[in-house]
């Protein structure tokens, strides 16, 4: 049977990570509903097609904080591994949204908040390959895609086995959920950072 903990942990963790901060910012400043702009998306990605950079960045932060707060709610409340199934769930509950008839973002943000909370060496290790990458190719999927995919081994580096594992797990989840975009990056129509999408 599953410990009550962890089960309080991974209903709190999908709820909080299930708040569409995009759509919410986005409404809120008269952008309208930021479902039919660009790739559709909730993150901040899409939020910066509207031109909004600071909503963008508040997006980014908020989608990143419901992510490490969760985690560090639950490790506080429960522990470790109540930490872990609340990070998990954060960014399953950003991705599937109850609110939003389970079709939501693709937890980039939310992700690499809940890995600084669960492990911040590994997060923010993540967190720079994201930049660097993206400074180099300007390419918000392949920046997040190859960030993610590093994560696990700097967890498993750093020896904390726990972490690492649910870093690879998160990391497989957003390589499916950027699919499509990994289609376009290997048709070379991957839209670079700033820059709109068609629908």
């Amino acid at each position: 049977m599953i410990d009550i903990d962890v089960l309080i942990a991974l209903i709190g963790g999908y709820l909080l990570g299930g708040i569409p901060f995009g759509l919410v910012l986005t409404k809120a400043a008269g952008l309208g509903d930021i479902r039919d702009i660009g790739s559709g998306n909730i993150g901040a990605t899409n939020v910066l097609r509207t031109g909004n950079k600071p909503l963008a960045a508040a997006t980014l932060l908020l989608d990143g904080g419901k992510g490490a707060i969760a985690a560090l709610a639950a490790g506080a409340l429960f522990g470790r591994d109540p930490a872990l199934a609340a990070g998990v769930a954060a960014v399953f509950g950003h991705n599937f949204p109850i609110w939003l008839r389970f079709k939501g973002g693709k937890g980039v943000a939310t992700t690499l908040g809940a890995l600084i909370a669960i492990s911040w060496p590994a997060g923010l290790g993540a967190c720079a390959t994201w930049l660097l990458v993206a400074a180099t190719f300007r390419f918000s999927s392949l920046s997040a895609l190859v960030a993610l995919a590093a994560a696990p081994a700097y967890a498993w580096f750093l020896g904390d086995i726990r972490a690492a594992t649910a870093a690879a797990f998160l990391a497989a989840l957003v390589w499916l959920r950027h699919t499509d975009n990994i289609a376009r990056l290997l048709k070379g129509e991957e839209p670079k950072i700033g820059k709109k999408r068609r629908s």
